[in-house]
């Protein structure tokens, strides 16, 4: 994969090439993820016949009051796992959410690209934007694609690499770009999203455990998050540029194709693209009236708030989905490459079929992550550290660069952000807060170790969806085509990410309104 030569390589780059290397010796992903499925089983069983076990306090999230519950490892070998496994096969599947986003996503994705909208729009951008500043532009929509939960991963990450080739770089860093924005940086936003309000409701649930009258708001975090977001656009830019691209060197194509430059768009290219932006015009029209009136359909129906927990937002995958399609057609009308809705359904078609592969590895991701849960592995061992961490009699800095550390740690193997912050939250927030720490600084630690590990952990749903994307421009790409891809990114920003907290809880700037 990397093509730079041999002797200009620094040290880092020959060590990335050897964890490239030894990481590509692993079998196929679905193959990784049977052996972890029958490590998990046995493991289970084992820790299972030990009656390994952890009690702790949590947080009943309909009486917010606290309550002492137990945890115990479950066997997957025991009658109740057997049965388990066996009837949840089907169950485990469809519940897997990342399969329906990622074929919603490809309906309006496959009509946009087929049609050669996307195509023109990268080379649009690559037009007006200066070279430079490709990289800025795409690291910070990255992050800030978080608004619509996991549709990033499958829209922008893919487009980051469209617009690499565009400007003749490397496809692949391209990827690592759009990859680490979007997964490394996912929990903070210059918007409030739906993560906000639960995050912010199981902060506020432990807070009053220690003072009845404690309360933050959604934006509690925002001005760290600000901050966050413009300073993880220059760290993933610099990286990118300094450390990824040099490494790959030029792109060279298997098939020998001439890699594009970005050169100017052809009139019916400019002809697609201004029917695109009035099919755009019409269906912001169109939500507009869905979304601002008083009681609109798409406004939450008790509160009538529409940032946060709405129709809204709990469908965005929707909007994006019709975006893609309706200026995706528009443009192929106006360009002629896609007029019929009989060339359109085939469009659709023709991308749902290329997933064949990633569904069928979806399904066997599926059946580890629900075995995994099943057992409380994750949750035990979470807690585990938890304790060992409160127990450790440290300062307030020390203690929170430590949680910082131990949420990471976890991300490994528990990725869902408000699974972990169930776990730490009634844990951590009283104690720091009796040491002196605001709630909010405690949520924005918890911010920073959630989200960098996300790039290179494989329990995340889409790590192995993006060694796909990779395998589109290098048919050798592999697990450790990724894992020597990210690990920059996850070293960098994580520590950074953590030196950026540190200093700002030092000088006690204020986390939010």
């Amino acid at each position: 994969m990397a093509n730079a030569s041999a002797a200009s390589k620094t040290t880092m780059q020959r060590f990335l090439d050897g964890v490239e290397k030894v990481g590509n010796m692993v079998p196929h992903p679905v193959v990784i993820f049977l052996i972890l499925i029958g490590i998990v089983i046995v493991l289970s069983a084992i820790l299972g016949l030990f009656g390994t076990a952890v009690t702790y306090e949590q947080i009943n999230p309909e009486t917010h009051e606290l309550e002492t519950a137990s945890t115990a490892i479950r066997s997957l070998l025991s009658i109740e796992g057997i049965r388990f496994m066996y009837a949840s096969l089907v169950p485990n599947f469809m519940s897997f959410t990342a399969v329906g986003l990622m074929i919603a996503a490809m309906i309006g994705a496959g009509v946009a690209e087929e049609s050669g909208l996307v195509t023109a729009l990268i080379r649009k951008l690559v037009i007006v934007a200066p070279r430079w500043a490709l990289t800025y532009i795409l690291a910070f929509v990255g992050i800030l694609a978080s608004i619509a939960a996991d549709a990033g991963y499958l829209v922008l990450i893919p487009l980051a690499g469209v617009a690499y080739l565009a400007v003749g770089r490397h496809p692949l860093a391209g990827l690592a770009l759009g990859f680490a924005a979007v997964a490394g940086a996912f929990t903070v936003n210059m918007l409030i999203k739906p993560l906000d309000a639960v995050l912010v409701e199981f902060t506020n649930d432990a807070a009053r455990l220690v003072d009845p009258n404690a309360s933050i708001g959604l934006a509690s975090n925002l001005w760290f998050s600000i901050a966050s977001v413009a300073f993880l656009t220059v760290v993933i830019a610099f990286i990118t540029d300094k450390m990824i691209a040099p490494r790959l060197g030029e792109y060279k194509p298997a098939d020998g194709a001439a890699v594009s430059q970005g050169a100017v768009l052809t009139e019916q290219e400019t002809h697609g693209l201004r029917y695109a932006l009035y099919a755009l015009i019409v269906l912001v029209v169109v939500f507009l009236l869905l979304t601002l009136p008083s009681g609109a359909p798409l406004r939450n129906p008790d509160t009538g708030e529409l940032i946060g927990n709405s129709p809204f937002m709990n469908g965005l995958i929707a909007l994006i989905m019709l975006v893609f399609l309706t200026t995706g057609w528009a443009f192929g009308v106006g360009a002629g490459t896609l007029r019929t809705l009989t060339e359109v359904i085939a469009a659709i078609e023709k991308s749902i079929k290329n997933m064949g592969g990633t569904i069928f590895l979806f399904f066997v991701l599926s059946q580890f992550v629900a075995y995994f849960t099943y057992t409380n592995i994750g949750t035990v061992m979470a807690l585990s550290l938890a304790g060992t961490l409160q127990a450790a009699n440290i300062g307030a800095l020390p203690l929170l660069l430590g949680f910082i550390v131990v949420v990471a740690i976890i991300d490994l193997l528990l990725t869902g952000a408000i699974a972990k912050w169930a776990i730490f939250a009634p844990v951590f927030v009283p104690l720091l807060m009796k040491l002196g720490v605001e709630p909010e600084a405690v949520l924005a630690a918890y911010r920073v170790g959630d989200s960098p590990m996300n790039a290179i952990t494989p329990l995340n749903a889409y790590f192995a969806l993006v060694v796909g994307f990779a395998q589109k421009y290098d048919k050798s790409a592999g697990v450790g085509t990724l894992v020597s891809l990210m690990l920059p990114y996850v070293v960098w920003m994580f520590v950074l990410w953590t030196a950026l907290f540190a200093i700002w809880q030092a000088l006690g700037l204020p986390w939010g309104l």
